[in-house]
């Protein structure tokens, strides 16, 4: 008997049906051990020693692994054919010794790229040992990333109260997000023209040329400034004849793109399908693992963690001869195509991603799995196959035209281009990015040299010049790429970590930093600008891949790179917050401190116009304050677009008291007040209170509710807000009122101790008696339904692949969240309980399970229960004590002998004993 390992249940469920009698395939569910999240789990100290940690989940498996060993000779690692596969049969191996549970069997790893019946039987003839350099890298990556996590966090917290924590390649994406922006924010758009002339040839064809010279000098996109500039030339092509000059037509070809590989792969799902990188992956990793087609479980695409480019020769052999088949001869190369990658720190460990068979198409896989795998591997397989088709041959036409008009005489330029021969184009064309320009994929008309052209209108169009746009997904994962950032296998999670932790936010799909994630990089540019820099940390990449090429040793790397770092915490801690907080205001100032419309100097208290804005931090984040406090209680949130709903907004006066309406913004949202505080005047010690002093006065706030935009609030609305809670009407039951208000969970309607909170669609301004009754006599009748008092049952999107259970997506007191045994997870922004997909809710719960496990919160929590149980455990087996079943009358003890009374200390210096509880 063999006893095979694999990552997932699904893989070994149809790895059993390959391998048949003789063997038994187990799962290990991913990383059975992993660094507890506290202080200590890599010793620096101690040659870098790491502590591991399997949870109770884990150890079942460990478990049952080494009972099936009892009864084996061989155990096979079969783990995934990358990094973290070698370390993960390295950490199976590793708890198996442990255990003690091996007896000599022998030990082989194998590695299959994709799950066939023929890759898995050819990878079993093909043993071989673990490869420890592949491990030595895990060991280095993973060190790293604990000891920049668990000692840059720390200083986080301390000097950036709010602040989540820091990572060794997430922040570096985070600062190239926040970099974009502050890019954005520092732009001046710069006016600039372009003239079009709508020409038509003698044959009646229709076409249009670009001003591209004028009066004997050439025209640059950015050189017509003005309108006036313009008008002048429009109006002397107005009245110009047009001759053609000259027509070149250049033959040209266009060469398919290689085969995916994983970032390449989730930029073009991004760009052609509207996946998020975690999605692709998802999606990716089903496909692998494979479905059931005619009663066989078969892998569809070979592993999909891969920065290679190549396919295997047979593979090579397969699309070309399905090519000649479907296509036609004319569309296969004289030769197989190769690929050079051109990727910083590219491996190429093993294959790019591609169907495992081209015959079979997207066509027929599509009866087999859902909708968005469907997408995805006729994705995979349309760039695989295109990748050995032929080239298509173009032919690019560029017309020039002279413009005559007296003495003045103008050039003008039209360019298209036709395509001879589609080749790859019949398959597959590549999705455009941001920068991307199409203009000459326009066809030109026939023209010839010396040909008058009639004119059919001049266009002058005015442009500005545009910010580089921000981030999409798919664009950071290629500059992360470029920059030789972070690996395949990384990207999707850096960026669910980003957006989890509340660094960034994902709007039309584009990446936004969040004030907070400002803040942090900010604060890392500033004190650990070395450790985000791009050069350093693609440098540090590269050592990695020493690391696992075997060419350096990675207790090396580790020594070298905490020698500086630690130095480094070691100094900032020393620093002062407020010499930090000086240090981001110079930084971030374009972004916290805009220029005002009143001209006043930017960091001017608008408020008291004697103090000094300035960033603040507080337990909830950071915000900025007036240095005159507590004088001056001005606050306003960071946000520039927040900064004018800060200032003061009279809506009008309250009729009874004639005291002022305001609208204003505060740290946590814009609100309402009814006149101002009025503070008691500060007195020092012994000073008499002045009778003359007004008396102090707190105000009556409330904040906006929810549906009323700051900008369109009325005195009325806001009059109607601050005087609640207010009364609905009487009870014809007990003639006690019912009132509503807001509270700390928003909305309510209220009968004697009864609340029931508002549902969707209830207006606490207007709600009426009988609506009102009813929430209250349904809350009294269903105790655990609503918002407040436990969720409504939610919408199942199905079950859980790896984990089992359904998935459920729910409203929340929060918002809308899915839930799966436990584990909950807030839906993004752009998601709502009507358009998330089962696959995107996986990944909110996986990436939330994740970060559940490995916070510090949660390695209290674990702890503190191990503890209760083992306290319980103890007094449960004490045996000393008989089990207490009904509560008994208790015995009349006997008063305790009173001691005997003890002398009395001299007067003199107090002492105190120390008990040792204490």
């Amino acid at each position: 008997m063999k006893v095979v390992v694999v990552e997932s249940p699904s893989k070994a469920k149809t790895i059993n049906k390959y391998l048949g009698s003789g063997f038994e395939v187990l799962a290990s569910f991913g990383h059975i051990r992993d660094l507890p999240a506290k202080d200590g789990s890599v010793d620096p100290d101690h040659g870098f020693k790491m502590l591991w940690e399997i949870d109770p989940q884990s150890q079942k498996r460990v478990n049952d692994i080494a009972r099936a060993l009892k009864g084996a000779d061989t155990l096979i690692l079969a783990t995934d054919p990358d990094r973290e596969g070698e370390a993960i049969s390295w950490h199976v191996l590793e708890a198996l010794n442990e255990k003690k549970a091996l007896k000599g069997q022998k030990i082989e790893r194998v590695v299959f790229n994709a799950i066939t019946k023929q890759s898995v039987t050819e990878a079993m003839k093909k043993p071989r040992e673990i490869d420890h350099a592949l491990v030595d890298a895990y060991l280095a990556r993973r060190a790293l990333d604990y000891l920049v996590g668990f000692t840059l966090s720390p200083v986080l917290w301390r000097k950036l109260p709010g602040a989540r924590s820091a990572g060794r390649v997430q922040s570096v994406a985070l600062r190239l997000v926040c970099d974009r922006e502050l890019e954005i924010e520092k732009f001046v758009a710069r006016e600039y023209w372009s003239i079009v002339a709508k020409l038509k040839t003698p044959r009646g064809d229709e076409f249009d040329a670009r001003l591209v010279g004028a009066d004997g000098q050439k025209l640059q996109r950015l050189d017509i400034g003005t309108g006036v500039q313009a008008t002048d030339l429009k109006t002397m092509l107005d009245g110009a004849s047009f001759t053609v000059t000259s027509v070149e037509a250049k033959p040209a070809r266009r060469n398919p793109p290689p085969p995916f590989t994983t970032s390449t792969m989730q930029q073009e799902a991004s760009r052609k399908l509207g996946f998020a990188p975690a999605i692709t992956m998802r999606l990716a990793q089903r496909l692998y693992e494979g479905v059931e087609i005619g009663g066989e479980t078969v892998g569809l695409i070979t592993y999909m963690r891969t920065d290679g480019i190549d396919m295997a020769p047979e593979a090579i052999t397969d699309i070309r001869s399905m090519i000649g088949k479907n296509y036609g001869k004319e569309y296969v190369p004289g030769s197989p195509r190769t690929y050079q990658n051109k990727s910083k720190n590219a491996q190429e460990a093993h294959e790019a991603v591609r169907p495992t068979s081209a015959g079979r198409t997207p066509q027929e896989v599509a009866k087999y799995v859902d909708r968005d795998q469907a997408r995805l591997y006729e994705l995979v397989w349309n760039r695989a196959v295109a990748s050995q088709m032929e080239s298509a041959e173009l032919e690019r036409t560029t017309v020039d035209i002279v413009a005559k008009n007296g003495s003045r005489v103008a050039e003008l330029r039209a360019s298209g281009q036709v395509v001879k021969f589609d080749g790859f184009l019949t398959l597959y064309q590549e999705g455009q990015d941001e920068t991307s320009d199409d203009d000459e994929s326009k066809r030109l008309p026939a023209m010839s040299e010396k040909e008058a052209l009639a004119k059919q209108a001049i266009e002058a169009a005015q442009h500005f010049t545009e910010p580089p746009p921000r981030f999409s997904e798919a664009a950071l994962v290629k500059r992360m790429e470029e920059l030789g950032i972070g690996r395949p296998s990384t990207y999707a999670s850096i960026l669910q970590v980003l957006q989890d932790r509340g660094y960034v936010r994902i709007d039309k799909k584009r990446l936004i930093p969040e004030d907070k994630g400002r803040v942090v990089v900010g604060f890392l540019e500033s004190f650990f600008h070395k450790y985000v820099e791009y050069d350093f940390t693609a440098s540090l990449e590269e050592q990695l891949d020493k690391v696992s090429n075997n060419e350096i040793n990675w207790k090396t790397v580790l020594e070298n790179f905490w020698t500086d770092f630690i130095g480094a915490v070691n100094e900032i801690k020393e620093i002062r917050i407020t010499q930090v907080l000086d240090a981001l205001n110079d930084l971030l100032e374009p972004h916290i401190f805009p220029a005002r419309a009143d001209g006043a100097p930017v960091r001017q208290c608008p408020q008291c116009g004697n103090g000094q804005l300035s960033l603040k931090v507080g337990r909830f984040g950071a915000f900025i304050g007036c240095s005159n406090y507590p004088e001056c209680n001005y606050t306003r949130q960071m946000t520039p677009g927040a900064a004018s709903a800060q200032a003061t907004k009279v809506l009008g006066q309250d009729p009874e008291t004639g005291l002022d309406v305001t609208l204003r913004g505060g740290r946590f949202g814009t609100y309402l007040q009814l006149g101002e505080e009025i503070k008691a005047p500060k007195r020092k010690k012994g000073e008499k209170k002045d009778p003359d002093a007004p008396e102090p006065v707190k105000p009556k706030r409330a904040s906006l509710p929810k549906g009323i935009a700051p900008d369109e609030v009325t005195l009325e609305q806001a009059l109607a807000v601050l005087s609640l809670p207010r009364e609905v009407g009487i009870s014809p039951e007990d003639g006690q009122p019912i009132l509503a208000g807001i509270g700390r969970f928003g909305p309510y309607v209220k009968h004697d101790k009864t609340y029931a909170s508002l549902e969707e669609g209830d207006d606490v301004l207007t709600i009426g008696l009988n609506r009102a009754m009813h929430l209250i006599a349904d809350k009294i009748a269903n105790p655990k339904k609503g918002r407040r008092f436990g969720p409504a049952p939610g919408k199942t999107l199905g079950d859980h692949p790896d984990k089992g259970g359904a998935i459920v997506v729910k409203n929340g007191r929060f918002g809308a969240y899915v839930s799966n045994n436990g584990v909950n997870a807030t839906l993004p922004a752009d998601k709502t309980p009507d358009t998330i997909t089962l696959d995107e809710a996986i990944v909110l719960l996986d990436a939330r399970a994740a970060a559940l496990g490995n916070s510090p919160r949660a390695a209290k929590k674990s702890a503190a229960a191990k503890k209760t149980a083992k306290t319980a455990t103890k007094a449960d087996t004490a045996g000393d004590k008989p089990a207490v079943t009904a509560k008994a009358p208790a015995a009349r003890k006997k008063p305790a002998a009173k001691p005997a009374a003890k002398p009395k200390k001299p007067a003199g210096k107090a002492t105190r004993k120390v008990s040792a509880a204490e």
